[in-house]
């Protein structure tokens, strides 16, 4: 009796009939992102260390940053989509605004905070989702197809499979790790990366339910096998550490005073700062925008017009997010791209988001299980999701090049400049420059908005 109306409860909560799923299905679409976005939980307190915080406030600030704002996106708009500081915008944060410009880390806080503030009202005014509109469906497909390799190439190089070299990247070379003493120490995880993409392939050929999940896990539980069995050795030296959780610290959650309410707003009034918070906000925006696309893209959420129902409650999530998480003392809240692989398990409302929000709060507790998840283990994951957002792709028109080739710009952008909102700025200009060129701008109907984005886009790679 109390399952059934806790489903009836639930149900009617996210609309789960009307969007075609299920509670076990949301709930492994949860655990599914959650796994896959983990590792920010690892990463973010190192690189804001960087700057000279407290690497435990920072831990803690992600985790409470990370489920808020996932819990507002569950709220505000009962969409898949989970939240937590942005890779990139964290780097940016640590290793440009603080050791770069030479801002104090309360200052770079201030700016993000700021950041959010704008985003608020931009959101509130529309002025975002008047911006995601505006965007053509094909350079939408494109942006979704684009996503789709640089997770996947995000993947491979955590991972270590793709690797720096004298051609910009390459394969990871084997027969160097086994000369140099390495390869139980990395070249078994590239090794172990690669076997997971191929029991992961397997899983979703043979249409086994959460196969992305089961993926992770049994690439984690196969690199658990090889430490206790000797065939990996952690060294902490090149970044590889153990796979086994390591309890010796206990379950104290690391204290959040350190960073918390720590923002600087002396600089306000700079020119410099405001430099800080439009990159910030240039970055989040267009980052954020593309992730809405390509994953409501994939999960089949825009309407007939290119347009996301609801849009105005998820940037508006994304926005708080960003303030909270700078009172809280961490870099720039924004939606994961990550989100795409639990969409892919069939994650469809704000149940997905709620369960992998409550999963990021366990983690206060169970840090010790939670970091101990390997990269090599969440790249599985999302060269499959790559593989599955990449078919947005074929959705465009190759026959009309004035829509085909600022598409494959947008697409190629995003890998190989390593960015989405990268991807979008190429996307948008050409389209906008050979249309207009080739006295196609009245026929395709390109927007006010349109124009003006171009001309920004422009602008920032003159200024910034």
């Amino acid at each position: 009796m109390s399952n059934s109306s806790n489903g009836g409860f639930l149900d009617r909560t996210f609309k789960l009939k009307e969007n075609k799923t299920d509670v076990r299905t949301e709930v492994i679409a949860g655990v599914t992102t959650f796994m896959t976005m983990a590792y920010i939980l690892a990463v973010n307190p190192n690189i804001l260390s960087a700057a000279g915080m407290d690497r435990g406030a920072v831990f803690t600030a992600t985790a409470l940053a990370s489920c808020l704002a996932t819990l507002m996106m569950a709220v505000f708009a009962n969409y898949p989509f989970v939240l937590a500081p942005g890779m990139g915008l964290n780097a940016y944060f640590a290793y440009t605004v603080v050791l770069g410009m030479g801002y104090s880390w309360q200052t770079a806080l201030a700016a993000v905070f700021c950041e959010g503030i704008i985003f608020i009202v931009l959101s509130v005014t529309n002025v975002r989702e008047a911006i995601f509109n505006a965007i053509p469906m094909t350079i939408k497909h494109a942006v979704s197809a684009g996503i789709g390799i640089y997770i996947a190439f995000i993947g491979l190089q955590n991972a270590r499979v793709v690797v720096d070299s004298s051609t910009l990247v390459s394969l990871y070379s084997f027969k160097a790790s086994f000369t140099n003493g390495t390869f139980r120490s990395e070249g078994i995880t590239v090794l172990l990366a690669l076997i997971g993409i191929i029991i992961t392939g397997i899983l979703m050929v043979r249409e086994i339910k959460g196969g992305i999940l089961w993926g992770i896990l049994i690439t984690w539980g196969l690199g658990i096998i090889c430490e206790v069995t000797g065939l990996y050795t952690p060294d902490a030296a090149i970044g590889m550490y153990s796979v086994l959780p390591d309890f010796s610290a206990g379950f104290s959650i690391p204290s959040l005073a350190p960073t918390f309410l720590k923002m600087d707003f002396s600089n306000l009034l700079s020119l410099n700062f405001f430099v800080v918070i439009f990159a910030f906000l240039f970055v989040d925006m267009f980052d954020t925008l593309g992730t809405l696309i390509g994953v409501a893209s994939k999960a089949d959420m825009l309407d007939e017009n290119g347009k996301l129902p609801k849009i105005s409650g998820a940037l508006l999530a994304d926005a708080i997010g960003t303030s909270a998480g700078a009172l809280l003392g961490t870099s720039t809240t924004t939606t994961f791209v990550e989100s795409a692989s639990g969409v892919a398990e069939g994650g469809r409302t704000g149940l997905t988001a709620v369960v992998s929000a409550i999963l990021f709060a366990l983690s206060l507790f169970l840090s010790p299980i939670f970091l101990a998840i390997p990269s090599f283990a969440t790249t599985p994951a999302l060269v499959m999701v790559g593989f599955l957002m990449i078919t947005a792709f074929l959705k465009i028109d190759f026959t009309d090049y004035t829509e085909a080739i600022p598409s494959f710009l947008c697409l190629i952008a995003m890998p190989f400049m390593y960015s989405i909102s990268e991807g979008i700025s190429m996307g948008i200009i050409s389209y906008v420059l050979i249309n207009l060129i080739c006295g196609k701008a009245k026929e395709k109907k390109i927007s006010v908005l349109m124009y003006v984005l171009a001309v920004l886009f422009v602008l920032k790679y003159i200024f910034l």
